[in-house]
């Protein structure tokens, strides 16, 4: 008994400290970042078609508030061989969520999963 009062007591605490886990504000943003590596015998043909494949999904999941992307142009040689960047917008993590499992997500991940040789994903909500 001692322990669960304990345990409720360190909840009520990190609530009031603002340790706790906020929720996000009503007009947040989740970012889904997300950087490719090509396999080094990839045509210049297919990466188009990735590249447009991925646009597309915009179009095509609701959930998608903004779609952004490009290739690597760092002068600081840290990019361990990743080209591609993209990052999409949502409202939520349910948003975020519905996105992964959407059939044409999927249908996207069976047309890119071979041609890549490693794949980089973060998601964070953005702070300013």
């Amino acid at each position: 008994m001692k322990i669960l009062t304990l345990i409720v007591l360190i909840g009520i605490v990190c609530s009031l400290s603002g340790i706790a886990a906020e929720a996000p504000a009503k007009d947040a943003k989740l970012r889904h970042v997300v950087a490719f590596k090509f396999k080094d015998t990839v045509t210049k043909e297919k990466i188009k078609e990735v590249e447009d494949a991925f646009r597309a999904l915009k179009g095509k999941i609701p959930e998608i508030v903004s779609y952004e992307w490009g290739t690597n142009n760092s002068p600081e040689k840290l990019d361990k061989g990743f080209t591609h960047g993209f990052i999409l917008t949502f409202k939520s993590e349910p948003d975020r969520d519905a996105y992964l499992v959407h059939p044409e997500h999927k249908k996207f991940g069976a047309l890119v999963g071979p041609v890549l040789a490693d794949v980089f994903v973060i998601d964070f909500w953005v702070k300013e």
